[in-house]
C-alpha cells in the first residue's frame, strides 16, 4: 500500500468509527444503563470494531496462510490495510479519551490488542458518583497509553514489517467481541442471565485460546526469531511479553472468580437456606 492509501484507511477508520459511535447514541439505551450512556456508547462502538477486526484478522491467515510462517516480511495488502483500519481506531479512542479523561472503564483499554504490554500498572477507584458506583478506571493521562500502540502499529504500517506479527496480536479481539458483550450484559443488569452464563464460558475459552495461548505462540515466535529481530526490539518484545502473560494471568483469574466461583458461592448459599 502506498502511502496515501494508509493515511486514507486511517482517517476512514476514523469517522467510520465516529459514525458507529454516533449512530449508537441515536439507539434506544436499556434502562439499567442509562446512568452511564457514555460509557455504554463507547463500549458499544467497541463491540463493533472487535467484530469487524476479528472477521478480518481470521480472513487474513485464511488468503494468506504464508504469512504465518514469516511475520516479519510476509504480508498482503488486506493485512496491511487492517493494521491501518485499527490505527484509526486507537485514534478515535484518543479523541474520546481527551473529551472525558476519568470517564473511560478499564475494560475498554484492557480490551486493546498490546495494551497489557504498555504499563497498565495503575489502576484506581475513583469516588463513586451521582449516577451509581464508579468502575474502576486508569490513570491519566490515557492517551500516551494507546499512543504507544499507534506508535507500534505506525512503524509497523510504514516499514511494511512485522505486518503478520501485528495481525497476530490482533487475534485477542476475538476474545474482546464476548469481553465487550459480557460488559454490556452486565451494564443492562442482565448478569444473572443465561445468555450472561453463556457468553461468560464462551469468553473463558476464547481467552485461553485467543489470549493466553496466543501470547504463548508470539513469546515462542520471538525466541525462534532473535537472530532476525534486532537486538532492541527483541528486549522490548520479551519484557512486553513477560508483562502481558502476568496481566493476562490476573485478569484471567478475576473474571473467573466474578463469573463462576462467585456464582456458585451464591448458589450454595442459596441451597442451604432452602
Amino acid at each position: 500500500m502506498e502511502f496515501s492509501s494508509v493515511i486514507l484507511t486511517t482517517g476512514s477508520s476514523v469517522v467510520f468509527f465516529r459514525l458507529v459511535n454516533a449512530g449508537v447514541g441515536r439507539l434506544p439505551v436499556p434502562e439499567p444503563a442509562r446512568r452511564n450512556v457514555w460509557k455504554w456508547r463507547n463500549i458499544s462502538s467497541s463491540f463493533v470494531h472487535s467484530v469487524i477486526t476479528a472477521i478480518w484478522a481470521v480472513l487474513c491467515f485464511f488468503f494468506q496462510p504464508q504469512m504465518a510462517e514469516d511475520l516479519i516480511e510476509t504480508y498482503s495488502v488486506f493485512s496491511h490495510a487492517l493494521v491501518s483500519f485499527s490505527i484509526g481506531e486507537k485514534h478515535f479512542f484518543v479523541l474520546f479519551l481527551s473529551v472525558d479523561c476519568d470517564s473511560f472503564p478499564i475494560q475498554v483499554i484492557s480490551s486493546l490488542p498490546c495494551c497489557d504490554s504498555l504499563h497498565v500498572t495503575r489502576i484506581t477507584v475513583h469516588r463513586q458518583r451521582e449516577e451509581g458506583p464508579a468502575e474502576p478506571k486508569l490513570d491519566c493521562p490515557q492517551e500516551q497509553l494507546i499512543n504507544q500502540v499507534i506508535t507500534c502499529f505506525g512503524l509497523s504500517v510504514v516499514s511494511c514489517r512485522y505486518v503478520g506479527f501485528a495481525v497476530v496480536a490482533l487475534l485477542v479481539e476475538i476474545n474482546s467481541v464476548f469481553l465487550h458483550f459480557r460488559q454490556m450484559l452486565r451494564m443492562a443488569n442482565m448478569a444473572a442471565s443465561t445468555l450472561h452464563r453463556i457468553n461468560s464460558m464462551i469468553n473463558l475459552g476464547t481467552y485461553v485460546v485467543f489470549r493466553i495461548n496466543t501470547l504463548a505462540w508470539m513469546t515462542r515466535w520471538l525466541v525462534i526469531n532473535r537472530d532476525n529481530v534486532p537486538l532492541v526490539a527483541y528486549t522490548l518484545g520479551s519484557v512486553g511479553m513477560a508483562i502481558m502473560t502476568a496481566m493476562n494471568i490476573i485478569l484471567f483469574c478475576r473474571l473467573l472468580r466474578s463469573d463462576f466461583l462467585k456464582s456458585s458461592m451464591r448458589d450454595g448459599k442459596k441451597e442451604k437456606e432452602t
